[in-house]
């Protein structure tokens, strides 16, 4: 997306696109009194396709004049022509050869943002942070994120080599396989004890059916009754807007999932469980996050805390809660905007700070991966920074709630390197065994309770 753009080099799309019909001949209008500068602007063009040392079209020009305007606003606005439009398009389809990695371009070299579980940079054991300074012998210093895509991407079965700069070791080289990128976004587990577990792993078009089938399965499996439920949304990317929506609303009863506010009365939505929509009535929830946790992942752990329905263990999340809104310009490719931003059922903006955990766990160190903190937003040049609370008039900018008004009002932010992703949801995963280990305790404790009576 940017120099400091995202891009997901697998099906996903990013959380909190939305895309909308032509651009209206009213938002192509100009005012007078921005004809001085339009004429600026073309004055340049015209002197540049005169006078610059190589011959320049004005197409061009006019391309990246307008991707320049874009990319200052904040870090995921952009223009882009019809081949892009189209590309980003087969990105949403993921039908395309690829290799299952959100890649950032902040610092003017491709940063790994997270692997996709199943994926092939996954199982070459690709981490968050690694820098991919090469792709085959050229460098990818100073180039653009969709250079560098265009560049990993290729026909399914082809290989492509990348070099991956680690921290304070060597640079090394890893040879990936395209393929086509259709991984199963949930998978689930009866732990023992009765304690259930989903990883999701990115938010897609299969994630909604996906959760409802595994609690469906883990009820089912349960002789006795799921004793808790642990949702592990480490290292998600995040994903579709819609499917953070069902996930969090097949926990709740009726209410605010997550709400989004922006300049124009198209971007006030507020977006509702079911009525009835909890399938786990009573069934003590915890969700795992870190600092790879972005977007959707951030929607449903936001919404399930503030709603009281579930614990939030782990370290601060990624801190992505912007909405893009694209708008397609006939023959002329799209723009991508930046148009509201993402705010919990209590009113807490999403952006920049993130989700804070009620109960902070680390990964062990030898469990870290390596190469020291992790990228988040607020880190990316032009950040839109944290506009504050909504107030009573549902505009934001007022002061922080109140010392327990929410569940992590009072608690510092952590963040440390994410846990290996090999080691995710295996039985050495220290942040998985006490979340269980947690969730048997309130087992524990609420069996006591009954039998008190």
């Amino acid at each position: 997306m940017f120099k400091s753009r995202r891009f997901v080099i697998s099906v996903a799309a990013a959380a909190g696109i939305i895309t909308i019909p032509m651009l209206s001949a009213l938002a192509l209008q100009r005012t007078p009194s921005a004809q001085p500068d339009l004429d600026l602007i073309g004055g340049v063009i015209g002197l540049v396709e005169r006078a610059y040392v190589h011959p320049v079209g004005a197409d061009d020009l006019t391309k990246d004049a307008l991707k320049g305007m874009l990319n200052r606003l904040d870090p995921h606005s952009d223009y882009m022509d019809e081949k892009e439009f189209k590309d980003m398009q087969t990105d949403m389809a993921g039908q395309f050869g690829g290799l299952g990695m959100q890649i950032s371009g902040q610092g003017g070299v491709p940063k790994i943002v997270a692997p996709i579980d199943g994926t092939p940079a996954a199982r070459a054991k690709l981490e968050p942070g690694d820098d991919i300074i090469k792709v085959g012998d050229t460098s990818t210093q100073g180039m653009s994120l969709r250079e560098v895509v265009d560049m990993l991407r290729g026909t399914p079965g082809s290989k492509v080599t990348i070099t991956i700069l680690r921290g304070k070791e060597p640079p090394f080289d890893v040879t990936l396989t395209r393929e086509i990128i259709k991984v199963a976004s949930v998978k689930s587990e009866l732990k023992p004890d009765g304690i259930g577990y989903v990883r999701i792993s990115q938010f897609g078009n299969d994630t909604s059916d996906g959760f409802k089938n595994a609690l469906t399965k883990l009820k089912s499996d349960s002789k006795d009754g799921l004793k808790g439920l642990v949702i592990d949304l480490r290292q998600d990317p995040g994903g579709l807007l819609t499917a953070a929506v069902d996930v969090a609303g097949n926990l709740l009863d009726g209410g605010t999932v997550v709400s989004i506010r922006g300049r124009q009365p198209d971007d006030q939505r507020v977006f509702s469980a079911p009525s009835k929509g909890d399938m786990l009535p009573g069934v003590p929830v915890v969700v795992l996050i870190n600092g790879a946790s972005a977007s959707a992942s951030e929607i449903v752990a936001g919404a399930l805390q503030d709603r009281k329905r579930g614990t939030v263990m782990g370290t601060q999340s990624f801190g992505k809660g912007s909405v893009q809104t694209v708008i397609p310009i006939k023959g002329r490719g799209a723009v991508r905007l930046t148009t509201a931003l993402y705010y919990t059922p209590s009113g807490r903006s999403i952006q920049d700070d993130g989700i804070t955990p009620d109960i902070v766990q680390e990964a062990p160190k030898d469990q870290q991966i390596a190469g020291g903190a992790m990228l988040r937003e607020g880190a990316l040049r032009g950040a839109i920074a944290n506009p504050g609370q909504l107030g009573a008039n549902g505009k934001p900018g007022a002061a922080k709630p109140k010392a327990g008004a929410t569940a992590a009002a009072d608690k510092p932010a952590a963040s440390s390197p994410p846990i290996k992703a090999d080691l995710i949801g295996k039985p050495e995963d220290a942040q998985l065994n006490a979340a269980i280990a947690y969730l048997g305790k309130r087992a524990d404790n609420d069996n006591g309770a009954v039998k008190a009576q």
